[in-house]
């Protein structure tokens, strides 16, 4: 079996199924219901109903973005990548939701490869076989699992509203932390349908895991990796700490001093599109805009808490564990092309 497995490039691991995937998927959200929310909050803003019609068709189109985005992630065949297409789009219309649209696409691509080339029809036979898996899967699994992350997404935005204080703290660490580290985020936000202030927290928490890593290491990547890390992501500094885990103490901490403030003082709140994005093309911003209006308060709170403050102190703590000599130079060094 093992060698089976090997040779279909089936591999059963947490690194293969939850981080490998599950950041693809993030792509397939983003190609397609993310950007398609943006281009819509564009339309409407400037009064561009085109625009708005195309944002419209992308976002209902993320079921089969995430089914192809998933399954490229895991090394398909052509005949399942292209097949992966439907198991995703059931995923999504038959009561799944982002979640389902994930499960059918995984559990679909790997039983799908089980069968690519294996008969003489094989043209007939593997997009069958990874329909059927695909569309079982979303009616048998996929609405009970998203029951499930809807009620857990439910739960944390009640305890966020009853104890905004705490449970600022916590939901922006969680996900700041879970958009540096090799997970997706964004998938996180997507599959608990974070939304409110809960949601307002966890952009801030993204967005100090973001412009806190940008600034903090501006000494050693200049310019292009304060754009890498501030509006792409900041899991460009991942391989860094597991080097030296306490370079993420600076937006860690940073998260941990503004969630509240966003929870209790100012009362941000976001959408699930914006929740696990953080600074990331300014997608956790926009989606603020759409969320709470285009307000001065509002723009002001967004310009404080996403980029002002979290530059600021983050700088001020990577400058105290550098004197400390617990970071030093070239801790926080990226890979640039």
């Amino acid at each position: 079996m093992r060698s089976f497995f090997k040779k279909k490039g089936i591999e059963p691991s947490f690194q293969n199924y939850v981080i490998n995937a599950l950041s693809h998927m993030a792509l397939g959200l983003f190609s397609s219901l993310i950007i398609g929310l943006i281009m819509e909050t564009a339309g409407n803003q400037f009064g561009i109903d085109i625009l708005v019609d195309m944002g419209v068709m992308a976002m209902d189109l993320y079921g089969p973005a995430i089914g192809v985005a998933v399954a490229y992630g895991l090394g398909a065949p052509r005949l399942v990548l292209f097949a992966a297409v439907v198991s995703g789009a059931a995923g999504a219309a038959l009561g799944g939701g982002p979640a389902g649209s994930f499960l059918a696409a995984l559990i679909s691509t790997e039983i799908g490869k089980m069968v690519s080339k294996e008969t003489k029809i094989d043209i007939i036979i593997t997009p069958f076989v990874t329909i059927v898996a695909g569309v079982g899967s979303a009616m048998l699994i996929g609405p009970s699992v998203y029951l499930g992350m809807t009620q857990l997404g439910a739960f944390i935005m009640w305890a966020t509203e009853q104890q905004p204080f705490v449970m600022g703290i916590l939901v922006a660490v969680l996900m700041g932390l879970a958009l540096t580290a090799p997970i997706s985020s964004a998938a996180i936000a997507f599959m608990l349908e974070l939304e409110g202030v809960a949601a307002g927290a966890a952009t801030v928490g993204c967005a100090a895991q973001m412009i806190g890593f940008a600034t903090s290491s501006f000494r050693e990547n200049g310019w292009s990796g304060l754009v890498s890390l501030g509006i792409g992501t900041s899991m460009l500094q991942i391989a860094n700490v597991m080097k030296n885990p306490y370079i993420l103490i600076p937006p860690t901490l940073t998260a941990a001093i503004l969630g509240p403030i966003s929870t209790v003082i100012l009362l941000m709140e976001n959408n699930q599109a914006g929740a696990g994005m953080g600074t990331s093309g300014f997608v956790g911003p926009i989606m603020t805009i759409h969320t709470m209006g285009s307000d001065a308060s509002v723009l002001l709170s967004i310009v404080v808490l996403h980029f002002l403050a979290p530059a600021v102190l983050s700088l001020i703590f990577s400058e105290w564990l550098r004197k400390k000599n617990v970071i030093k130079y070239g801790d926080m060094t990226i890979e640039q092309s």
